[in-house]
């Protein structure tokens, strides 16, 4: 896939992070994650981010990314698979190249790791990874990786497989800023945790569509509010937001990191064998979970 067809696909609806199935040993589980993939492939995702961080990027090796890319390939038929990429420049643009190589049909840029840069040297970091392979690259904004407008620019005017922008900063002000200035040269992405709630303003903003985590377990309620969501239907978004995705924002606010946790749950629940989550992540509680079993009952 080009970069050009990767802007186009991932504009083209609503996206989505499988989470990483691990066995009892925490080793990778290929056959229970095809299984699932091949599930919410038979869905409306245009595109399928694998080892994203909904798939505990943080807490894989180099290493293991490779086969969890061509696991995912081989599972999703036409579905596009995007790997997550992070950490320094080095070990970034080594991540970047293995998934080339694995069969990916692009990347997205997580923030580096733990320390702040100036916008000089996010432009540097992001330039070489987008310099080192061919197909499509996306940056996620948030954390200690915010780029600025001005910054964004030179990376459109130098990095022509620069492809994609995904905000995870929740400030509207910045990212309306920079869907003005960019036009059509990106695609824009809504990153929040549980976009769904943030949707609406981000739309009014200038982004097409988002990832939603929920749709790893709910994957019809996901689209069924995605595309009230474009159609205007905003009494059918607020009856969803009430009904569930308020509630489970309540239970995914219990601890820190549950916004992938309760993603996880909800998996297990729905029958599909992804196994806990790796340290320093915890999974929910037997009362939580069974909070989560009655959100997911209420919606099937």
């Amino acid at each position: 896939m080009t970069p050009e067809e990767l802007k186009t696909t991932l504009g083209s609806g609503l996206l989505s992070f499988p989470v990483t199935h691990f066995d009892a040993e925490g080793h990778f589980a290929a056959e229970s994650y095809q299984r699932h993939v091949d599930w919410l492939a038979g869905y409306d995702a245009p595109v399928l981010f694998a080892a994203g961080g909904t798939g505990e990027f943080f807490s894989l090796s180099p290493d293991e990314i490779p086969a969890i890319l061509r696991a995912a390939k081989e599972a999703a038929g036409r579905t596009a698979i995007v790997s997550g990429c992070g950490y320094g420049t080095t070990t970034a643009v080594g991540i970047a190249r293995s998934a080339q190589d694995a069969g990916a049909d692009g990347i997205l840029l997580l923030p580096h790791y733990l320390i702040d840069a100036p916008q000089e040297g996010l432009y540097a970091h992001v330039a070489a990874i987008c310099n080192s392979v061919d197909f499509g690259v996306m940056v996620y904004n948030r954390d200690n990786a915010v780029l600025q407008p001005d910054t964004l620019a030179r990376l459109c005017d130098d990095c022509p497989n620069l492809v994609g922008f995904k905000d995870g900063t929740g400030d509207i002000g910045l990212v309306r800023q920079i869907t003005a200035k960019m036009g059509d040269r990106l695609t824009y992405l809504g990153g929040m945790p549980t976009a769904e709630l943030f949707a609406e303003a981000y739309l009014g903003a200038g982004f097409t569509t988002y990832s939603s985590a929920v749709f790893n377990f709910v994957p019809a309620l996901a689209n069924r509010f995605y595309t009230a969501l474009r159609a205007g239907e905003n009494h059918t978004c607020t009856a969803l937001l009430n009904s569930f995705f308020y509630p489970f924002m309540a239970l995914r606010s219990r601890q820190k990191g549950y916004a992938v946790s309760a993603i996880k749950a909800g998996v297990r629940l729905v029958g599909y064998d992804a196994g806990p989550v790796r340290a320093p992540l915890v999974d929910l509680t037997p009362e939580e979970l069974d909070i989560l079993q009655g959100l997911i009952d209420a919606h099937r």
